[in-house]
């Protein structure tokens, strides 16, 4: 039975959906970071929030972990490349805060615009400064937001509902799309320099990070105001406390600090901020949906291997992971056998597939032939990791997709070039589930893997299969399966022959001294 650890403060609903599946679940919010290093080897997963720091060390003794599951979008609390070299999964709810995160967006816009938090302390307060509040209408005012993906959108549409001009800004934000959300697509300069009101919805990244600084507010209108409701660290706080004391920035509504919690900050004081302390997604609705979809998708993981908005890994859906799985494992032989054969550094790899499993999500059957292909090489490998370990070899990945299909209803070929040569490998499912080698080579041969495969190539001349049969027999070694392939008579041929242990150093010797054998080479699945 796995076993989860809930670290954080998460609706009890999440661990009701682990219970329910069957999975064993501890819940302990509020762990320091020493109680986590200690009991971190328990579990299978983990289900956090922000509170929860994954580091390299967290990772260097979660023996057992396989999956770490973030409730909310940002990962910036979890070291995602010590993860993804451990070969852990990590996965977020991109989608379970958006609408609570874009409608606070708009509520801190609101409460700016009109001095609310002010106003009402001063009111509370027993002073009526009725002229001192004087606030803007947002109709007709131009809205300047900052990325345009799930949050950004909402945004765009509510500001709509208020009468405002929405103009965007996004890297991926194609002309179709801005169409499609009402937004007038324009470059960064342009947007800082048109803008009334300018909100930032973007992750934390190096192209991010302090995006809004002192010269780029320079470039926006006097009087402009600033939201941030997206990560802290894309606004440089103490240029904008400049700004705002200058008067170029008329106000500030930020949810979100470099360090948090911000019990100190250069902002802190601003008579023109609205702060809040990161609530972005705390709404009742928005914790229990995501705390909900957190559990689930580390469930399905672990108990069917589905993979769903992880951000390490390509998604498989519950739906295709029973389609997937024999291709899999297919993927993996293939990539293993190929991996074995190639004796020197890898350059690159391609991989094409063709048929019925083209139609299919291919880009776990790639991880999957880096996995085998990479195993033999290394050690802690698997499917999260290899395709990270493939790029920072600098091994060349590509893909092909044929849809039609050829001899075989669907095939997957995988092709790698090394130092020396180019070598190939060819293989198909028979059935729904049973895996064949159809390929190697160019030559072709029909065999399946077992545990221990002893490899062959010679030159096609009679007595060949004798000599190899009675070299194994005199070595007391079993033959399982026998399989043959060659070019054309008298020309290069090649054996698969599946024993039932593993082939010596000494007896591969002796095979590869055989007249006519011009290689031999133990392979293990």
């Amino acid at each position: 039975m796995p076993k989860v650890l809930i670290s954080d403060k998460l609706s009890p609903d999440a661990a009701k959906v682990f219970e329910d599946r069957g999975i064993e679940v501890d819940f302990k919010p509020g762990m320091s970071a020493e109680d986590l290093l200690a009991c971190i080897h328990e579990y299978d997963g983990l289900a956090i929030r922000s509170a929860t720091k994954v580091t390299p060390d967290v990772l260097a003794r979660a023996e057992n972990l396989k999956v770490i599951g973030r409730a909310g979008i940002g990962v910036d609390n979890i070291d995602t490349d010590a993860s993804t070299q451990k070969g852990v999964v990590v996965m977020n709810t991109p989608f379970g805060n958006t609408t609570t995160t874009a409608e606070h967006a708009i509520a801190m816009m609101m409460a700016m615009v009109r001095q609310i938090p002010a106003a009402n302390a001063s009111t509370q307060d027993g002073r009526w400064e009725k002229s001192r509040f004087m606030g803007m209408e947002v109709t007709g005012k131009t809205l300047g937001l900052i990325g345009c993906g799930n949050i950004g959108s909402i945004v765009a549409n509510r500001a709509q509902g208020l009468k405002m001009r929405v103009i965007g800004y996004d890297p991926y934000l194609s002309p179709e799309r801005a169409v499609e959300m009402g937004v007038v697509k324009a470059e960064l300069d342009d947007l800082f320099a048109r803008a009334d009101v300018i909100t930032v919805h973007t992750p934390l990244t190096d192209s991010t990070k302090n995006l809004i600084n002192a010269e780029t507010i320079a470039k926006m209108k006097p009087g402009v105001r600033i939201i941030n409701c997206a990560r802290g660290g894309i606004v440089n706080e103490a240029d904008l406390r400049a700004a705002l004391d200058s008067g170029q920035v008329a106000g500030a509504a930020i949810d979100v600090f470099e360090e948090e919690p911000a019990k100190d900050n250069v902002l802190f004081g601003a008579e023109n901020l609205v702060a809040t302390p990161h609530l972005g997604a705390a709404t009742a609705e928005a914790q229990e949906i995501v705390a909900v979809q957190v559990a689930e998708q580390m469930a399905d993981y672990l108990l069917t291997g589905a993979v769903t908005n992880a951000v390490n890994m390509p998604s498989i859906s519950a739906e295709d992971a029973p389609r997937l799985r024999p291709y899999m494992t297919l993927a993996t032989q293939l990539g293993s056998f190929i991996g074995q054969l190639a004796e020197t550094s890898l350059k690159s790899i391609s991989i094409e597939f063709q048929g019925h499993v083209a139609e299919l999500n291919v880009k776990p059957l790639v991880s999957a032939v880096l996995d085998g292909m990479l195993r033999y090489q290394l050690d802690s490998v698997n499917m999260v990791s290899a395709p990270m370990i493939a790029r920072d070899r600098g091994i060349d990945i590509s893909e092909t997709i044929h849809e039609h299909p050829g001899a075989y209803e669907s095939l997957i070929r995988v092709t790698v070039d090394t130092e020396r040569r180019s070598r190939s490998i060819c293989g198909t499912l028979f059935g729904t589930d049973r895996p064949r080698l159809v390929e190697i080579d160019t030559i072709p041969i029909e065999a399946e893997i077992g545990e221990h495969m002893l490899y062959t190539t010679n030159h096609d001349k009679p007595g060949v299969i004798g000599q190899l049969g009675q070299t194994l027999g005199d070595a007391g070694v079993n033959i399982a399966t026998f399989h043959l392939g060659r070019t054309a008579q008298g020309e290069q041929a090649l054996a698969l022959i599946q024993v039932d242990q593993q082939v010596g150093r000494d007896l591969l010797d002796r095979i590869t001294n055989l007249p006519h054998v011009t290689q031999a080479k133990a392979l293990r699945f």
